[in-house]
């Protein structure tokens, strides 16, 4: 058997994606790698490389994960970790710490750790491949001109299992679950 890399996501309606891409092309630098607006998601919990014959014990664990649908916002824009940029990243307004604690809860019995850093609802728009001063100063003040970036708001209804296929046109993610949200009292 072989290992799947898996993560579990919220995914953004197109209309958003489309608007994602309209900003991504005026942040556009050499040396910062856009996220196709396509692949643009929330990722609640990267599973890494899993043995394929595990994916039906989180699939089921998913399952079990008891959430109410939610609105949320796609607000802001900012970079991780600062001085070096590293990532350029789109705030998110909404209850995905909710979702992600009881993502964390259900798959910790699989031996899946906590994060350590803890959890910053965001979706990356682009990585900075060799990240140095030069770029983090063109980027800056790009960053800055979209830090009150308000792209709207949508409704949370689902996520997904999703597998990551890496190729050198870039990762292509397949789902592998869908979780419908309910509203449970």
């Amino acid at each position: 058997m072989s290992d799947i890399r898996c993560f579990v996501a919220v995914d953004l309606p197109e209309s958003m994606r489309e608007d994602i891409g309209r900003v991504q092309r005026e942040l556009a630098l050499p040396g910062l790698r856009l996220v196709r607006p396509e692949l643009v998601h929330v990722t609640l919990k990267f599973l890494g490389e899993v043995p394929e014959s595990r994916v039906q014990k989180i699939a089921q664990a998913l399952r079990e994960i008891e959430a109410s649908s939610f609105q949320a916002g796609v607000k802001g824009m900012g970079a991780f970790p600062g001085r070096s940029i590293r990532v350029v990243w789109l705030g998110l307004e909404g209850d995905f710490q909710g979702l992600y604690q009881k993502v964390e809860e259900a798959l910790g019995p699989l031996g899946f750790k906590r994060e350590e850093r803890g959890f910053s609802p965001h979706v990356t728009i682009g990585r900075v491949g060799r990240p140095d001063g030069t770029i983090s100063r063109q980027l800056a003040p790009k960053i800055e001109q979209f830090a009150d970036l308000d792209l709207g708001r949508f409704t949370v209804n689902r996520f997904f299992l999703k597998k990551s296929t890496l190729t050198r046109g870039g990762p292509i993610y397949d789902n592998l679950e869908e979780y419908p949200l309910r509203d449970f009292k």
